[in-house]
């Protein structure tokens, strides 16, 4: 049978770093509930929300790595193409669907091109965006030059397509030696990026975000930069690790792992004095987030095991939001801040209790996303993409 035709059965999952994903998510969104009211300030409760797109790309080397690196004498890279268009893409569209029929909500001051934005402009951005080709700045109908202005978190899916690209194209078939190498290589330019040195001119587009990973969400060359760096040591470490089997067992490892991630992330923004004359503190603090707690993080969840109770239950629920509530809570943020923009002068209950509602419906919408249109269309696409006895053999 013709390799792309065959559909492998998924491994055994490491649920715990599906937990972790969760957890992370979880933290991403609180995060720009806050950043709705701090306006990007470094003084928020979860001040270093936005590293969790850096934990997910060494998730996400890990989880590729343990998956496919066994299995291409049985696959053709096609085959694989199918397999993470059909775990990635259909959420992709239903973000960014989700973010059309939300657009007009965000009408406000801060947002003056949604008002000037006619329905049609609307759709063909949407049917643009459907292919998670980077929108060109042309084509932007909300002012941020986001690559996705329907839905902003799309911009690291993009960065995450290309890193499974260049996986089944040519890093599967690098050496532990090799992949080590680039490991280190990357490592340099995480370090270059956190304490702002501008080896390559770019960063100083960037002065507001110096000696932070913040950005990647643009096509501009110092965002470009940005996004770029962010992906390489992240992805290319979760591999390494996977390939060399670094794995630790810890006891109550969920617990412990998101006790971590929670700490990492609400972390204090770092030497902002009163000239911030140490502002550099901060990213030497991101680089060893990224460099050390990340991957040991990572190590840490794929090593430990979760059985059985409440724990196991949380664990579940939490990984099978993780990636749907990461997709689709963004366009609700836009509402969010369209809201607190035209109601500045509303009681301090009410901006409480408008956050509280935006999470819990974030919850829900990711969860009805997931069981009501992922599940179901991925199994179609398995069925349509692959051979049907292949699916029964397998």
């Amino acid at each position: 049978m013709n390799k792309n035709d065959i559909y492998l059965a998924s491994k055994l999952r490491y649920e715990i770093l599906d937990g972790l994903r969760g957890v992370a998510a979880m933290l991403v969104v609180a995060y720009h509930l806050f950043e709705t009211y701090f306006e990007g300030k470094p003084n928020q409760p979860i001040n270093h929300g936005y590293l969790a797109v850096d934990f997910f790309f060494v998730l996400s080397g890990f989880v590729i790595g343990y998956a496919y690196d066994d299995r291409w004498d049985k696959m053709s890279t096609w085959s694989f193409f199918k397999r993470r268009l059909i775990r990635l893409h259909p959420m992709v569209i239903f973000g960014t669907l989700f973010g059309a029929l939300m657009f007009y909500f965000g009408s406000s001051s801060a947002f003056p091109l949604i008002g000037q934005t006619p329905w049609w402009m609307t759709l063909l951005v949407m049917l643009w965006c459907f292919t998670l080709l980077p929108l060109p700045h042309t084509m932007d109908i909300r002012g941020w030059a986001e690559t996705n202005p329907l839905n902003g978190p799309a911009w690291s899916l993009q960065w995450e397509y290309i890193a499974n690209i260049l996986y089944a194209l040519f890093i599967r078939k690098f050496s532990k030696v090799a992949l080590g190498v680039c490991v280190a290589i990357f490592a340099i330019l995480t370090i270059i990026l956190c304490l702002n040195i501008d080896v390559f001119g770019l960063l100083e587009a960037r002065s507001w975000a110096a000696y932070t990973v913040v950005g990647g969400w643009s096509t501009t060359p110092e965002q470009l930069q940005v996004g770029l760096t962010r992906l390489l040591y992240p992805f290319f470490c979760g591999l390494f690790v996977s390939r060399m089997g670094w794995m630790i067992k810890v006891r109550g490892g969920f617990w412990w792992c998101s006790l971590i991630i929670v700490v990492l992330f609400a972390m204090p923004w770092m030497g902002l004095g009163t000239e911030g004359e140490a502002r550099w503190t901060n990213g030497l603090y991101e680089a060893f987030c990224i460099l050390v707690c990340f991957p040991l993080i990572v190590s840490m969840g794929a090593g430990s095991s979760v059985k059985g109770g409440k724990s196991e239950a949380i664990n579940r629920f939490l990984g099978e939001i993780s990636y749907p509530i990461y997709i689709t809570h963004y366009p609700l943020i836009y509402m969010q801040m369209a809201w607190v923009n035209n109601h500045k002068d509303a009681p301090l209950s009410t901006h409480i209790f408008v956050a509280v509602c935006i999470f819990i419906l974030a919850i829900l919408v990711a969860y009805g996303a997931y069981k009501l249109y992922d599940l179901p269309i991925r199994e179609w696409l398995k069925r349509k993409w692959f051979s049907t006895t292949a699916l029964k053999n397998n």
